[in-house]
């Protein structure tokens, strides 16, 4: 089964669950890995620019990392099908780090309202000294785990494919993708707004969506950027070329049991049936090299699927 993952998203989970077992044997002797490389306040002393990278591949506990390797496994795999491996590694780092830095500003906040809630007419230059005499709490300010990366994951399926239906437990029936991506978003914005001392950095989570929503529009109005061409082509290309592959080989072996058995009254109706699909799986490569893979339908997408796997 996991050689079917392709390699980023393989690489990804192999890379978080060891890191996992990794701070969990060297929580035993003492070592906190979470504190070293889980993401500090900027105005803390324990904070490492590089931080905004090491955060994504920490997790709290087994039930945060299980939610996020399974969705970065259930959506990862199909998003970077279609994309490629580079361009969906650098859109999960990217948006792992825009989500970092939303959550910077977000605890900058946090910090501007308690300070002057507890110092009246503190200014904003005086900050600076605030955070320098409370170096106790804000070291405990700590952000770990790939959930912003995840979420942009979510977000870039609802937007590759938002007609595409699938299962959430526990709704009873199927859910368009694109709702289930805004009724996530819509989620989590009521949750940051309606808790304060939630532990779940919910803006974070926002901020992956954003950055992701902002790179996915950059790349579809700038084609020519070096990430903005649809890696995926390659991906229905490589459909075309096993077709083809199938059809070549199938026409040889047609011949040659033509040509050694001398048969006099070919099968017109099955080739008349293979030839028709190959000319329908030709329409639907056309009709996405010129409109996106957006543009299908569900059964143009069944279809193209159907011929790939058959």
């Amino acid at each position: 089964m996991i050689r079917n993952i392709p390699t980023i998203t393989k690489n990804l989970l192999i890379i978080n669950v060891l890191m996992f077992v990794a701070s969990f044997i060297l929580a035993r002797v003492g070592i906190d890995l979470d504190q070293a490389l889980g993401l500090h306040f900027f105005m803390a002393s324990n904070f490492r620019l590089w931080q905004l990278v090491s955060y994504m591949f920490m997790h709290a506990n087994l039930e945060h990392i299980f939610f996020n390797m399974f969705a970065l496994w259930m959506f990862g795999c199909v998003v970077e099908n279609v994309w490629g491996p580079k361009k969906f590694l650098a859109y999960y780092l990217t948006c792992g780090i825009g989500a970092g830095l939303i959550q910077e500003l977000t605890q900058f906040g946090s910090f501007y309202l308690l300070a002057t809630s507890q110092i009246p007419g503190v200014s904003f230059g005086e900050l600076g000294e605030v955070a320098a005499n409370s170096q106790a709490l804000l070291t405990q300010w700590t952000t770990v785990g790939a959930s912003g990366a995840i979420y942009a994951i979510l977000l870039a399926f609802g937007m590759t494919f938002p007609e595409e239906r699938i299962f959430i437990f526990p709704l009873p029936v199927p859910i368009k993708a694109k709702w289930f991506v805004c009724g996530y978003a819509l989620i989590e914005l009521f949750s940051a707004l309606a808790t304060t001392n939630d532990s779940v950095a919910h803006f974070a989570h926002l901020g992956g969506m954003l950055f992701g929503y902002l790179l996915i529009r950059y790349w579809r109005k700038h084609p020519n950027s070096r990430y903005g061409a649809d890696n995926g082509m390659q991906f229905f290309d490589n459909l075309r070329n096993n077709w083809e592959r199938r059809r070549s080989q199938k026409s040889q072996s047609s011949q040659k049991s033509q040509n050694t058995q001398h048969y006099s009254n070919p099968d017109w109706e099955y080739n008349a049936k293979k030839k028709a699909e190959q000319e329908e799986v030709d329409r639907i490569l056309d009709k996405i090299r010129k409109s996106g893979y957006d543009s299908l339908t569900a059964a143009e997408k069944r279809k193209l699927f159907e011929q790939n796997n058959s």
